[in-house]
């Protein structure tokens, strides 16, 4: 998953410019971006689009539903889980509990709509409260659901009382960056996807651009978009680099005519058993990304 892109659920004319973005992920929304009065009728406009599209889009499809505390996830479930979409995004998740008690709902709504249990992934939004950010480290098997784990600025703002996420250059504040920081270390602990959030500022290409560069070298191996004009953008940015994929494949092939060993040399630089995890990494996303055969 390189871009993962928001629709808001309750505009067909939306629904249908972000499927054709071209975004690894679309995700069709039911929270923010849909009033309180249009939930019902969102749900409805998604799960008949979601369903007449499952076959014409090479996007994965996720629904982001309304999160646990508000009541409204069984009812977005119910409604939408008939559509058969490949994955459920959850804001606002507290820890991997959370995360265990959607799996347990959604288990109930595979066997109801004829799918395989287990079909339908999760990624939650592990930041957007401060019991979450505290409670990153209880994903590390949670879940075999647990598609990724992504982080939001904005709602931890409100949660806490901060006046802005960002400082006058345009770099995250200390909290913010440490809710980063968190998701990265906790997917690495849960051996799953880290997703980095939205870039605000859809206007902004060359902004965008660097955060992406920023995310990819920090260990994100995604981003969020909620413009379809950000997903080119997101997608250039976390597809390895020819030049990086040859580096990393003579990096395993070395190791792979020496036997397999600790060290290996290549052009006078020493390379250990991390690096060769760093490159089989890489080439993985490279061929996630369609960049390798």
């Amino acid at each position: 998953m390189r871009s993962l892109l928001f629709v808001p659920g309750d505009s067909e004319r939306k629904l249908e410019k972000g499927f054709e973005a071209g975004a690894d992920v679309v995700i069709v929304d039911l929270e923010d971006s849909v009033a309180a009065g249009s939930k019902a009728a969102a749900r409805a406009t998604a799960a008949e689009f979601i369903s007449c599209q499952r076959d014409r889009t090479g996007s994965a499809i996720y629904v982001r539903v309304n999160d646990l505390s508000t009541g409204l996830t069984d009812a977005d479930l119910a409604a939408l889980a008939v559509a058969k979409p490949d994955g459920i995004m959850l804001p606002k998740s507290n820890s991997g509990q959370d995360v265990q008690q959607l799996a347990a709902k959604l288990r109930v709504h595979e066997a109801e709509n004829g799918l395989p249990d287990g079909a339908v992934r999760i990624l939650p939004i592990i930041t957007e409260t401060a019991a979450g950010v505290l409670a990153a480290a209880s994903y590390a098997g949670a879940s075999a659901r647990l598609a990724g784990l992504t982080w939001g600025a904005e709602d931890l703002s409100a949660a806490i009382g901060a006046r802005a996420t960002r400082d006058e250059s345009g770099r995250y504040t200390d909290v913010f960056r440490l809710a980063r920081t968190m998701t990265i270390l906790a997917a690495g602990a849960a051996e799953v996807a880290a997703i980095d959030t939205v870039f605000p500022d859809f206007r902004d290409m060359a902004a965008l651009g660097k955060e992406c560069r920023e995310a990819e070298r920090d260990g994100f191996t995604g981003k969020m978009a909620i413009h379809p004009a950000q997903v080119p953008v997101i997608n250039a940015a976390f597809t390895p680099s020819a030049e990086a994929v040859g580096r990393s494949q003579a990096i395993v092939d070395a190791f792979a005519a020496a036997g397999n060993p600790g060290v290996v040399g290549i052009d006078g630089k020493m390379y250990d058993r991390p690096h060769l995890r760093l490159a089989e990494r890489l080439l993985a996303r490279a061929r996630a990304a369609g960049s390798l055969a």
